[in-house]
């Protein structure tokens, strides 16, 4: 008999078919009785396809019971009540930014430091302002500047276009025989006044180089803004920074006269954020970083000139036309 080949899938022939024999001589009619047939040989088992089948039938109910006893894994359903619970861990347990310093980040590429040079002045201003640099410096407070360039004033500016266009105040740089600006990347450049708001105590410069890469600040219309909203101002008080304080509008439309009693402005915005000498021309910003105005004044009734809680800011929308930029 042929033995079907294991896992073939052809036919196999039928295992009790018997193999066809030559005939024998015993066969011949003429012969008397044929001795007893051989007796046919005992079958051996052979593992054909239903034998395979059962043997695949048997593992694999044996694979499904195991499958069926192993101990499933729990999957949690997550609530709301969970993602709560995890958000308010990770604002226990992390230190975010405030809303100010993000701000700040925002406006930093923008400020620049601005140094008017030229012989010094004998304001009472003038000289608060050399003794804060001074201290600053770690200087004696009426210590001299040494010869040559003599640092006639020193505020903040904010680059509004990115050819280096920059807002300040003009008493800044009112009188100088040069002015230098300082990026927010160390870059100094010279600079030069092309164009003034004796009105608002503005004025335009334009820097004669520039970084590589210079971002200009975003200016915001204070249409909507209202006493209470929160503002930060960045800028160089007694020429340390860009240093930053926070605060809120107190209020808006105000005016506000110079201690020589000179030149009165109007519609000015108040704020309570921190500012003294060197904060002025310097950007008050909302917590988007947006420019809202520029900051020009503080209030203060003594000859000191230090900051009592009151300070004034000219609104962007006057800044900008002084810069020539249409309003909003």
């Amino acid at each position: 008999m042929r033995r079907p080949a294991f896992y073939s899938r052809s036919p196999r022939a039928p295992q009790d078919a018997a193999e066809p024999r030559m005939p024998q001589a015993s066969d011949d009619p003429t012969q008397g009785a044929a001795e007893p047939a051989a007796a046919a040989p005992a079958r051996r088992w052979q593992p054909g396809r239903r034998s395979f089948a059962l043997l695949l039938a048997l593992c694999v109910g044996t694979a499904a019971t195991g499958v069926g006893l192993w101990p499933r894994q729990n999957i949690r359903q997550y609530t709301q009540k969970d993602i709560d619970a995890a958000v308010l861990r990770t604002l226990q347990t992390a230190t975010l930014p405030s809303p100010a310093a993000k701000a700040a980040e925002i406006i930093r590429p923008s400020v620049v430091r601005v140094v008017g040079y030229g012989p010094e002045k004998k304001t009472p201003e003038a000289e608060t302002q050399k003794r804060g640099r001074n201290l600053a410096k770690g200087k004696s407070p009426e210590a001299d500047e040494p010869p040559g360039e003599v640092e006639r004033g020193v505020g903040t500016g904010v680059v509004i276009v990115d050819k280096g266009i920059i807002l300040t105040n003009l008493h800044v740089v009112a009188g100088a025989e040069k002015i230098k600006v300082t990026f927010a990347d160390g870059l100094e450049a010279p600079a030069v006044i092309t164009g003034v708001q004796p009105e608002n105590d503005l004025a335009v410069l334009q820097a004669q180089k520039l970084p590589d890469d210079l971002i200009p600040a975003t200016m915001r219309s204070t249409a909507d803004l209202q006493p209470g909203d929160q503002v930060v101002a960045v800028g160089f008080p007694f020429g340390i920074g860009p240093s930053v304080s926070a605060g809120v509008v107190s209020g808006l439309k105000r005016s506000f006269r110079s201690p020589e009693g000179r030149q009165e402005l109007g519609n000015l915005i108040q704020f309570d954020a921190a500012a003294n000498p060197g904060n002025s021309g310097g950007p008050l910003i909302n917590m988007n970083g947006e420019v809202l105005g520029i900051v020009t004044a503080i209030l203060n009734p003594t000859q000191q000139r230090t900051f009592i809680g009151i300070g004034f800011a000219v609104p962007i929308e006057n800044a900008a036309s002084a810069a020539g930029s249409p309003p909003f």
